[in-house]
């Protein structure tokens, strides 16, 4: 599934190629993509003739704003966190990418992938495909000054951004207390921390020098600030990198990401630890894999 860093990277994609262009028409292929409206005309009518002003991302979701083409009331050129929004005036778009889920600028003319669900189309004769192979991702048509997650619904469930300043030391050492899940287990709870998943929990724990079987009350005051630490900077380093392509990931253009190249840890079991030379081994926590080096990442216990 993509993680924070892969839907960062469309994000910035999609905002250079199709911010302040006008939506044409559209196309569903696939019914049960549409989360909401559950109509194939209310959800093209929601868009036919809105421009979009510009693309956000919380957590893992991806939010397109809509304006009027002659009178643009949307500028997000200080790319505000989508936190900060409640509503869209001119109504917006969301999609959640789930396994497989892609987002491909392309022209109208490249033939269609058997997996294509939604196209949304644009002036030059070019188009945003949703392809999604597995078929878990989802689309919503929000409608103008609507609160954005009474559509979006799982956007209330997410914890803080991880740039964010709520996403603190304090905050860390707040939710750790007393908790006796792993650590692991606990970044991959969206409650505590939007946009993780598999790959960077795994690279965050590693460097931070922590088992990824620790349970989270367990953690030292050191240990949690070099986790908050190091996560903050695996994620910049993966979108720096473009995210990571594992199986189906590609950003807009249709590229693969460039992490899994430097991972330290993750999809890397039974090679050599990069920094000791130890097998990475494997395990399962909560029904999810986990990566690490029984060596640089030994419990102080």
């Amino acid at each position: 599934m993509p993680e924070l860093p892969e839907v960062e990277t469309v994000k910035r994609g999609l905002n250079q190629v199709s911010r302040n262009q006008t939506i044409q028409g559209g196309e569903v292929l696939l019914k049960r993509t549409l989360a909401h409206p559950v109509s194939i005309d209310d959800f093209i009518t929601g868009f036919s003739g809105k421009a979009i002003a510009g693309w956000y991302r919380r957590g893992k979701y991806l939010l397109a704003e809509f304006s009027t083409p002659l009178n643009p009331n949307s500028d997000n050129s200080q790319n505000p966190e989508f936190s900060d929004l409640q509503t869209f005036s001119d109504g917006g778009l969301a999609v959640h990418l789930r396994m497989t889920g892609q987002l491909l600028w392309v022209s109208q003319d490249e033939p269609l992938s058997k997996h294509t669900r939604v196209r949304l189309f644009f002036p030059n004769r070019q188009e945003l495909r949703f392809v999604d192979q597995r078929t878990f991702g989802q689309m919503w048509g929000i409608p103008p000054n609507v609160e954005i997650s009474k559509i979006v619904t799982g956007l209330q469930k997410l914890g803080p951004e991880p740039f964010s300043e709520e996403f603190s030391i304090k905050y860390l050492t707040t939710q750790f207390q007393h908790r006796q899940r792993s650590i692991k287990t606990a970044l991959l709870d969206q409650k505590l921390v939007a946009g993780v998943g598999n790959i960077y929990a795994d690279e965050t724990l590693f460097l931070s020098g922590i088992p990824p079987m620790t349970r989270c009350a367990e953690l030292t005051p050191t240990q949690i600030e070099t986790l908050h630490a190091q996560l903050v900077q695996v994620l910049k380093t993966a979108i720096d990198a473009g995210g990571t392509t594992v199986r189906n990931f590609l950003n807009v253009a249709g590229v693969n990401g460039n992490y899994a190249g430097q991972a330290w840890v993750y999809n890397r079991a039974g090679q050599p630890c990069r920094v000791c030379q130890t097998p990475i081994e494997r395990l399962k926590l909560a029904g999810r894999s986990a990566h690490f080096c029984p060596r640089c990442q030994k419990t102080s216990n």
